[in-house]
């Protein structure tokens, strides 16, 4: 999965407004912690951010899966 994938199912799942502060201030336990822009930079790839997610908040991303 890409990156901008990844960046586009956050916005359909979280909304236009919040995606870009869930993406820099939400840390997700499955990520250590991290949020996704941290477990970005520490080179987590796309699809695992992603599946952790799904695993966090399937209410809100069961339409993208």
């Amino acid at each position: 999965m890409r990156i901008s994938d990844l960046r586009e199912r956050i916005t359909l799942s979280f909304g236009e407004s919040w995606a870009p502060s869930f993406c820099k201030d939400i840390a997700i336990t499955e990520l250590n912690s991290k949020t996704v822009e941290e477990a970005l930079r520490t080179g987590v790839e796309a699809a695992d951010i992603w599946k952790a997610l799904c695993s966090t908040y399937p209410n809100e991303t069961a339409k993208y899966r």
